[in-house]
Parts: C-alpha cells; structure tokens; sequence
C-alpha cells in the first residue's frame, strides 16, 4: 500500500510540474528572470516533498499551485502593463560606452571587471576597443554593440540584395518519415521516395536527418557509424 502512494504522489508531482512549466511558457525554461527563478526553485523543492508527503499531499499540491497562480499573474501583469517590468525584472545597465565604464551601473549590477572581461571574450571580443556600446540585461547577459569598423559585413555594404532566406522545416529525422511534416508543404510519400532516390538513397531508413525549404530543396544527411572490433 505504501508503494502504491509513492507511486501515485510521484506522478502526480511530475504532472503538477508538467503543466506548471507549460503554463509559465518557454521563458520558465530559456531565460530566467528573478521571479522566475525564485518560483521555479520553489516549485521543484515542493514538488519533491509532494512526492514524498505520503500521508497530507494535498498540502504541497496547493502550495503549488498558490505559486503557480502568482507567477502566471505576474507574467500577465507585466505583459499587460509594461512599466511593471522594471519591478519584477529590472532594467538594463549600460556597461561601457564609447570607451567609457559606467562603474555606478557596475556596482548597481554587482558587475565586477574580471566578470565583464571574461563575458567580452565568451561573445568573441578580447579587444574591448572593438565594442562601442555593452549593455548588462537584467537575465544576466551581456549584449554588445560593436564599433562600425568592426561589425560584420552585411550584404546591403556591398550593394548586394541576396534571395529571401526560406523556413527549413524537418522531413525525416532518424530514418523515420515525419508524415505531418510532409502534408504541410503538400507532399506524400511517392514524392519523397523520387527526391530519395534522385540523390541515391533507396529509402527514408538510409538518412539520418532530412531537411527541406520552401522551394522543396531536400537536404539529406546520414549518420557515421563507427566500426568497432571484437
């Protein structure tokens, strides 16, 4: 009798955190936020004991979805009103600019150099000369602006106008056909076998990851398999 309670307060803690993550969306899981840290911590430490409180499950459960309600509420409180995001979130804090440090935005950030330098390089600039503006996000990332000299090349530079980039979408992932995927650009199966064996595939088992565009390009890729001896 015991194991069955355990058994049954488990899933439904996995099934009360399930819909918990999918209620607070994608962000929950990307890119943390303050409140959205201190809830999700505090919702995976209730969930836990809700796996394990045998005997009043009940009460972590509502504890969950107390916490659940409060950070649903305030995600649609600050989407809602937008001036509300600097309470919740903070703002973000110009770091450098042109050549200049803002140290009170440093130490408001609890920034210290060391962390700045060591977030320039991690975004590829070991040259601070080359950044002209740096900008501390209130999720903790460093967003950088380069100086014009030392931007990337855009096509418009050159007077170039390239082609309109297409959404690649996935056909075949693990040898397996992704039927859905096929009826959304209006393609079956006879179609796909003509592109499979037009770049000498015999079937969809054959190809690791197949990938297509909006012009029907089929990109076809297959896995290495290693040769292991006895």
């Amino acid at each position: 009798m015991e194991i069955q309670k355990t058994v049954l307060a488990s899933i439904l803690s996995i099934i009360t955190l399930f819909i918990s993550a999918k209620l607070m969306g994608h962000r929950q899981i990307s890119q943390l936020d303050v409140f959205d840290y201190i809830s999700g911590i505090t919702i995976g430490s209730i969930a836990a004991e809700l796996a394990t409180n045998l005997e009043e499950p009940y009460k972590p459960l509502i504890a969950m979805i107390i916490y659940l309600l409060f950070s649903v509420g305030i995600n649609f409180a600050t989407n809602k009103f937008p001036k509300m995001r600097k309470y919740f979130n903070g703002t973000p804090s110009i770091i450098l600019d042109d050549g200049k440090f803002n140290r009170e935005n440093m130490i408001k950030a609890k920034l210290d150099l060391g962390e700045f330098l060591m977030m320039c390089r991690q975004d590829g600039y070991f040259d601070i000369s080359q950044i002209q503006t740096a900008v501390y996000e209130y999720n903790g990332k460093l967003t950088i602006l380069p100086t014009s000299s030392c931007r990337p090349l855009i096509p418009s530079d050159i007077g170039v106008s390239p082609a309109k980039e297409s959404y690649i979408k996935e056909i075949i992932m693990d040898g397996r056909v992704l039927t859905s995927s096929l009826e959304r650009i209006g393609r079956d199966k006879n179609w796909l076998n003509s592109q499979l064996k037009a770049q000498g595939y015999s079937s969809a088992s054959e190809v690791f990851l197949g990938l297509i565009d909006d012009n029907y390009n089929l990109s076809l890729y297959k896995s290495k398999i290693k040769n292991h001896k006895a």
